[in-house]
């Protein structure tokens, strides 16, 4: 299993990712669709049309490493886009994807947040 941060940024590519990419298929995805810098150490997240695979790529200070899911049943939820439709998710979020939970009837609540 993969080891997620609430120190890291986490994004989802909205379109469907071909998961024959590797590295620098992937990268190039960030850099074009996303408008991001691949080596930023952001986590970026890819789904097949079919929502049964996932990668996630992410640059691990000294190369990229890649997390790769098939799903034997079923699909990931994905989260609706959020308000300024940049793709970011939460570590939480990410974990819950992965572990199949419908993000439909997750109940969050209300938290203190400081903004710097």
């Amino acid at each position: 299993m993969i080891s997620l941060s609430a120190h890291q940024r986490y994004f989802v590519f909205r379109g469907s990712a071909d998961m024959r990419k590797g590295f620098d298929g992937l990268c190039g995805l960030v850099r074009d669709h996303l408008q991001a810098n691949p080596v930023s150490g952001d986590v970026f997240v890819f789904f097949n049309r079919a929502r049964s695979h996932v990668k996630i790529l992410w640059w691990d200070s000294d190369g990229f490493a890649i997390y790769y899911k098939r799903l034997e049943r079923g699909g990931f939820d994905i989260p609706s886009p959020s308000a300024d439709g940049n793709g970011q998710i939460t570590a939480q979020t990410l974990s819950l994807i992965l572990q199949g939970i419908d993000l439909t009837s997750v109940k969050k609540k209300k938290r203190f947040h400081f903004a710097a």
